[in-house]
């Protein structure tokens, strides 16, 4: 069966003017359990956060995603929300709309100075909210990621949006730009709004952000920051892609079987002997970072064919399914390129 696996931050808010707070495919890896660490000996504890009756900050998803696998989650490891080499001082302080852990970005020396600078997507997931919030919060123009696990990440008063709700993004590809789009009547000085958060329950559910391995120093409250986001290449584009069917699949699957798209990219089958199933996974080799006509699907004997179909950026899966002992089609399509098996491996 399928289980697909894809932030907000700047220049602080002008004060008391905005009443709001902050909002795989596969990637690089980061420590096990979470990406935030518990607080050192030396922190403040911060108290639990609460929230105010006339809130409306945990809008609701525009699309449903599947449960990812823990183990992808695990293995992701956030990034600033900026292209590599870049540097922006985050501060979590002097705003009137944060509850907890949210971070505003900035980097310009004039207050319009960071509009229209790229934002990327911290970590891989899948966009399940791209819209203009309008009077329901502040968030303006709005991007939120899920990266499985529990996991989400913020991304607010953007200028520009540049993926849709459903679409995969990797981590460092381009989701929109920097800008101060908020509530009618917030005049408020262009900056990304991040957030990170896990589960629900706004605003305990907001988490300590966590860039490149290291959590950001709330006990300061600010800190600036060079970006390492896909600095050795792959995210928002490149001639490699970042992900292999292996990653995509998750721990425990072996590649058995794989078919050529042409140039433009490969279909894979894979098992876990551990538990019995199949999974296919379809990776591109073309026109990454793009979104392009991707397929993937999965046929177990006497059982209806499970398919991921999309226009994907980077790939199209995990398509999984138990098979134990039991025959498989499988295949994928990338562009004109289709590959089409007969029923095979049987029980591998």
């Amino acid at each position: 069966m399928r289980l697909k696996l894809m932030i907000t931050a700047g220049c602080v808010l002008l004060p008391g003017i905005l009443g709001l707070t902050g909002a795989t495919a596969a990637a690089a890896a980061n420590p096990p359990a979470s990406p935030s660490p518990s607080p050192t000996s030396t922190q403040t504890p911060t108290p639990a956060p609460t929230a105010t009756p006339d809130e409306n900050n945990d809008p609701p998803n525009e699309v449903n995603v599947a449960e990812r696998s823990v183990t992808l989650m695990a293995s992701t490891n956030f990034q600033l929300p900026f292209p590599c080499g870049q540097t922006w001082t985050g501060k979590n302080i002097g705003s009137s709309a944060h509850r907890a852990y949210e971070i505003d970005f900035n980097r310009g020396s004039t207050p319009d100075a960071d509009r229209g600078d790229t934002v990327v997507a911290a970590a891989a997931g899948t966009v399940v909210i791209s819209s203009h919030q309008g009077s329901l919060n502040g968030f303006g123009n709005l991007v939120k990621i899920d990266h499985g696990g529990g996991w989400q990440t913020f991304y607010a008063h953007l200028t520009n949006r540049s993926v849709s709700a459903g679409a995969h993004v990797a981590q460092g590809q381009k989701i929109g730009t920097v800008g101060n789009t908020s509530r009618p009547g917030n005049n408020i000085s262009p900056h990304l709004h991040y957030e990170v958060r896990q589960g629900t329950g706004y605003p305990g559910n907001i988490r300590k952000a966590v860039f490149n391995g290291s959590t950001f120093n709330y006990q300061a409250g600010v800190q600036t920051l060079t970006s390492k986001n896909k600095c050795g290449g792959g995210g928002g584009g490149g001639s490699t892609n970042p992900h292999t069917a292996q990653s995509v699949c998750g721990s425990g699957y072996k590649v058995v079987d794989s078919a050529a798209l042409g140039t433009a990219g490969t279909v894979y089958l894979l098992y876990n002997s551990g538990n019995g199933s199949n999974c296919v996974a379809t990776i591109k080799k073309t026109s990454l970072g793009q979104a392009t006509a991707v397929s993937a699907y999965l046929e177990v004997q006497g059982k209806a064919r499970a398919a991921d179909t999309g226009n994907f950026a980077y790939f199209a899966g995990p398509v999984r399914g138990s098979a134990p002992g039991k025959c498989v089609k499988w295949g994928g399509k990338v562009g004109s390129a289709v590959y089409d098996s007969p029923f095979e491996h049987c029980g591998s």
